[in-house]
């Protein structure tokens, strides 16, 4: 017996393995098409595996810059300007990251403290309670109405009080695939003006947001802009999640405190990586054009799947599509993922893996980032459902 096992106190006692895990690891199991965890089956540019390869035979493959290669930020610095408008200093407003995720706790760990209250919108990606509860900061929950996953700004309202330290807004929307208006904005500025609060905005699928919808960042709003931590990847625009480099831009004062904890827990990136990306995305086409890919394979997807049972959700970014099955069965939507993954060979993540309540809407989250073949595989199975 481990005489130490009643020593260890777990500070996140209900958190277990992500349903992203456990779902492609079943889809493995059953040799089952696996539309559930967000990555693409295709291959990223020869080009930018090339510029890797380039600068680690150019000798770039020990520590880059804690806060990033400057080539880099730099880039990143142009590239939002030139989409929102709003300039970053490279220098002292820009930090690349280990991927969003680590972004995203890395701003929660720097900035949250013990008591403090969080905002945050259900369903919500995985990783943002866990971060908060860790650093002894309390998610407070406000679900997005169905059936288009939007806000209630009058609801948000009657959230704030003097322990709300931070919101955190997701546009394009993982794992709906909503997204936020100029309305929404406006009225998350008036909330928050006069405040102290600070806003965390999860930006990852910002160069994936379908026609008409424009990518609301809140670089394009200087009432929020100088409040926010603004978090991106570059795994999502380039296909290379694997790759696990993101980015984080906001004002000094908020950088510096990010970067206080960043260093200490990463130190620095993926160096040749880093040169690569940079110039991989001086070419404009190599992020402008990633909506219109991904806009055409939602579009094959949905033309596949017409005339089935599943009530088809709107998605206006990210590259996920939700299915309703609530005319195919009642059951509870993990057991219906799990039967449709062992049974008929599809895996997809249950929209109730998102709400800290396991709120199950009979929805089901299914990716398309995939191959053409793979999307008529899946799509012979869904209409036989």
């Amino acid at each position: 017996m481990n005489t130490y096992q009643n020593l260890i106190q777990s500070k996140l006692p209900s958190v277990g393995t992500t349903i992203f895990s456990t779902m492609s690891k079943l889809a493995q199991e059953h040799q089952a098409i696996n539309l559930s965890q967000g990555f693409p089956d295709f291959s990223c540019s020869e080009k930018l595996t090339g510029l890797v390869t380039h600068y680690m035979n150019k000798g770039f493959n020990q520590y880059a810059p804690m806060p990033g290669a400057m080539p880099l930020r730099e880039q990143v610095s142009q590239m939002v300007h030139d989409l929102y408008g709003h300039f970053y200093n490279p220098d002292t407003e820009i930090t690349i990251t280990a991927g969003a995720t680590q972004a995203i706790y890395t701003a929660i760990s720097a900035l949250v403290r013990e008591g403090d209250e969080v905002i945050v919108f259900e369903p919500a990606y995985d990783c943002y309670v866990p971060a908060i509860e860790i650093n002894g900061g309390k998610p407070i929950y406000v679900q997005l109405q169905q059936p288009d996953f939007s806000i209630d700004w009058s609801s948000v309202k009657k959230m704030i009080n003097h322990r709300t330290k931070m919101i955190i807004i997701n546009t394009p929307h993982n794992p709906s695939g909503s997204t936020l208006s100029e309305k929404d904005m406006d009225e998350l500025e008036k909330l928050v003006t006069k405040t102290d609060l600070l806003i965390l905005s999860d930006e990852v699928y910002e160069h994936i947001c379908f026609a008409p919808e424009i990518h609301q960042s809140v670089a394009r709003y200087k009432n929020l802009v100088e409040r926010s931590i603004l978090v991106s990847s570059f795994g999502k625009t380039v296909h290379t999640t694997g790759w696990k480099v993101g980015y984080v831009c906001a004002p000094t004062n908020i950088m510096n405190e990010f970067r206080k904890v960043h260093q200490f827990l990463v130190f620095s990136v993926n160096h040749p990586v880093q040169l690569a990306l940079s110039d991989f995305l001086k070419e404009k086409d190599n992020y402008l054009e990633v909506k219109d890919f991904y806009a055409q394979k939602r579009n094959y997807f949905l033309k596949l799947i017409k005339g089935s049972r599943f009530h088809i959700q709107k998605s206006s970014g990210t590259y996920f599509q939700l299915l309703r099955y609530n005319a195919i069965s009642s059951e509870k939507d993990t057991d219906f993922a799990i039967r449709l993954t062992q049974e008929k060979k599809i895996a997809a993540i249950p929209l109730s893996a998102f709400y800290h309540e396991k709120t199950d809407n009979k929805i089901l989250r299914f990716c398309f980032a995939k191959k053409e073949e793979t999307l008529e595989k899946a799509a012979e199975i869904l209409m036989k459902i």
